[in-house]
């Protein structure tokens, strides 16, 4: 009886030995895409319309020095300021744009401005519309990232229907959600 105990502790042991190390498919394919992420160096968004609006347009990401480069281009809004953020969930399906969740905020900090040390990695402002509906947003985030665990890919953008007043938590009070789109990587 004892033998037969040592006996099956060596083959335990072997058998886990063996197979340390050993990958998986799903943590193969876990670090292909691991490694895919790291190479990611410019995202889009397109953004469509919520049921009753007519906001749309596409927000691009690009990796430069210092950041990411920000360049949005939004129709159909009303002339003045909107709020403009990349919110939790990578998730459209709501008429509303309420699945998208609350502002992307992987490290738990206030809601702010773009420039703000203390800012959600979500928040980006405000995007202005002229007289014609068009809005341009263009600038620099030393925030965000295309990559690792904090990244913005496959999260959703929304765009707000008033202005982000850049202090009120947590949201900015830019009330209803007009567009919402997924980013995804871009070549």
């Amino acid at each position: 009886m004892k033998k037969l105990g040592v006996y099956s502790v060596l083959f335990v042991a072997a058998f886990l030995f063996s197979n340390a190390g050993a990958q998986t498919p799903e943590s193969d394919m876990h670090m292909h895409a691991a490694a895919a992420v790291q190479k990611i160096n410019k995202a889009i968004c397109v953004v469509h319309p919520t049921q009753g609006n007519k906001v749309s347009g596409t927000v691009t990401f690009t990796k430069v020095d210092g950041g990411v480069k920000v360049v949005a281009d939004i129709k159909g809004l009303t002339k003045g300021k909107h709020g403009i953020h990349i919110h939790e969930f990578g998730d459209c399906s709501s008429p509303d744009g309420n699945a998208a969740g609350g502002h992307y905020n992987p490290v738990t900090k206030s809601h702010g401005a773009p420039v703000d040390a203390n800012r959600h990695a979500g928040d980006m402002g405000n995007i202005e519309a002229d007289a014609n509906g068009n809005g341009h947003l263009e600038y620099v985030d030393k925030t965000m990232t295309l990559e690792g665990e904090a990244s913005i890919i496959g999260r959703a953008m929304i765009i707000h229907a008033d202005e982000d007043d850049l202090k009120t938590q947590p949201t900015g009070n830019a009330g209803a959600r007009q567009a919402c789109g997924v980013i995804g990587v871009a070549k």
